[in-house]
């Protein structure tokens, strides 16, 4: 059996086990476990959402016979209040959150399949969240450029005085985060599954020629004003860019480079 076929197998047997116990409603798949199973590979993982019935929420989260009889679990840590990220002792790893149907309004998630269904379940459609995502890309490159241009010259401003780490994440996560944000409007966009909720979500499969630059913005931690200098390159090829901060940007990363080199 291929991963992805025991993939697939190990939800069905825990929606069997969730049926055995009597006090669950629904289990949904995500992501690649729902319906993006075109995507499922050996590098997937379990992503799913239980409906209990009334009262039964934390029966799931306190007792796991549910999981442990499907197959062992090598590790089991309740990162939220509401679910579990998990490994099975054949390397299959999850993450999985509970809920009680009163809860779903509230709950922001991307569309997913329904596994497996009590047949007494109300009739309510819940493979699509009745929560909006929130707004990941804009509509307008003057914000986001803007934006980035000034987190590059905090970020390189923090780098010179050897705060190296919160440079990096100015420069490499911040900034890059901004031209993200902006790159459907910049290339045209191969339709692989955009994620909802994280722009970096197979960024390398949606915008294939931007892909081709982003070693060059993302060198590293000893190498954050080269990244600076690529990302400023890049930001002034899509539009000009105010002629002050790009002096500064500059400078900036000249300084921080003589200093790492005295």
């Amino acid at each position: 059996m291929s991963r992805q076929q025991t993939l697939l197998a190990r939800l069905d047997q825990i929606g069997q086990q969730l049926e055995h116990t009597n006090n669950a409603w629904l289990l949904l798949g995500l992501g690649s476990v729902g319906q993006e199973l075109e995507r499922l590979d050996r590098y997937s993982d379990l992503d799913f959402f239980i409906i209990t019935k009334p009262g039964q929420k934390q029966r799931f989260l306190q007792q796991l016979d549910w999981l442990e009889s499907v197959h062992p679990l090598s590790f089991i840590f309740q990162n939220t209040v509401d679910g579990f990220k998990l490994l099975f002792a054949d390397g299959i790893y999850g993450e999985c959150a509970i809920f009680e149907l009163d809860e779903m309004p509230e709950i922001a998630f991307s569309p997913g399949r329904i596994v497996w269904q009590d047949p007494t379940f109300p009739g309510v459609d819940w493979t699509v969240s009745q929560q909006a995502a929130p707004p990941i890309r804009r509509d307008t490159l003057d914000f986001a450029l803007n934006e980035a241009l000034t987190n590059l010259y905090v970020g390189l401003c923090r780098y010179a005085r050897g705060e190296r780490l919160s440079g990096l994440q100015l420069v490499e996560q911040h900034a890059f985060s901004q031209l993200l944000s902006v790159l459907h409007l910049l290339e045209s966009e191969v339709v692989y599954y955009p994620d909802q909720y994280g722009n970096e979500r197979r960024a390398e499969q949606r915008f294939p020629q931007a892909q081709e630059r982003f070693a060059d913005v993302l060198q590293g931690y000893t190498r954050v004003p080269e990244s600076a200098l690529a990302l400023l390159e890049w930001l002034e090829q899509i539009q000009p860019v105010n002629s002050s901060m790009a002096a500064e940007i500059r400078r900036l990363a000249t300084e921080c480079r003589a200093k790492q080199n005295g």
